[in-house]
């Protein structure tokens, strides 16, 4: 299967009231985990890269072997930068092979934001890649700024986005309360924005109700990071403990967590089409 970009894959989800899972990985058991997931389901995945590990090495080296994984993957598979903070980040991902790309201007001033997102989207359609922006601020550690329907519809006019990441409530990481989706906010968007998939950050530990009725409402892609990573985390200490000090392979000693993280991506993957 041809690795793909979000315009394959979103707006026949958003049709069909469902929504694809972009999963963001550090390295390759991470994405193998993606990988085997989406064998399993019989679903398009979408693995994407924070922008931090552009600022390295990382993600230049990632993107060999996760073009090599997704070419081997009989389901489609998108490669994405998340988050991107500047142009340059944005020119590296398409010159490294990733088939998307997010310019993440949603602490700008709104002309600014609009200025590099639409200089992003002409990037990223001259090279056959795909584009997402953000309007209104889904929170990492500061304030949430709700998405404004008005502002959405002239945002994604002005930029030209395959899909737009909105503000409705969720934050980034884990929730010390529970968060209430402003599902009202999402479907006026949605109205406004007919052709145009809409993205929910910080899907991680979000309500699966709430995010069913988002899905309803025009939600195609979700983004899951925190958790994901915490499965690692979680399934490598485990692991650990139960070595007890003995020896085995690094490879083989990777497998089970590998196992474990596709095993909980598939549940996410199955919830979020419906399934």
């Amino acid at each position: 299967m041809s690795i793909v970009t979000l315009r394959e894959l979103l707006p026949s989800a958003r049709a069909q009231k469902r929504a694809v899972g972009a999963f963001n990985i550090a390295n390759y058991e991470t994405a193998r985990a993606v990988i085997l997931a989406a064998e399993h389901e019989k679903s398009p995945v979408i693995i994407q890269l924070y922008m931090r590990l552009f600022n390295s090495d990382k993600a230049y080296d990632l993107a060999g072997s996760l073009i090599r994984m997704a070419e081997r993957c009989s389901q489609p598979v998108a490669l994405h930068l998340d988050h991107g903070e500047s142009v340059e980040q944005v020119e590296n991902a398409l010159k490294w092979g990733y088939t998307s790309v997010m310019f993440d201007g949603s602490r700008l001033p709104y002309e600014e934001n609009v200025k590099l997102t639409r200089r992003s989207a002409e990037l990223a359609h001259a090279a056959g890649a795909s584009v997402e922006g953000e309007i209104g601020h889904v929170a990492m550690g500061d304030e949430t700024a709700l998405t404004e329907p008005e502002e959405a519809e002239a945002f994604a006019a002005a930029t030209g986005v395959d899909a737009l990441a909105v503000s409705i409530g969720t934050a980034h990481g884990y929730y010390k309360n529970e968060p209430k989706l402003d599902i009202d906010r999402c479907r006026a968007i949605a109205e406004r924005l007919p052709d145009v998939p809409l993205v929910l950050h910080g899907g991680s530990g979000t309500p699966l109700d709430q995010v069913r009725k988002a899905i309803e409402n025009g939600i195609a892609k979700i983004n899951v990071a925190t958790e994901f990573q915490d499965t690692f985390l979680k399934s490598t200490e485990r692991e650990l403990a139960a070595l007890n000090g003995k020896f085995v392979p690094v490879d083989k000693f990777m497998d089970p967590i590998t196992e474990d993280c596709a095993a909980h991506i598939a549940r996410l993957i199955r919830f979020f089409a419906g399934k």
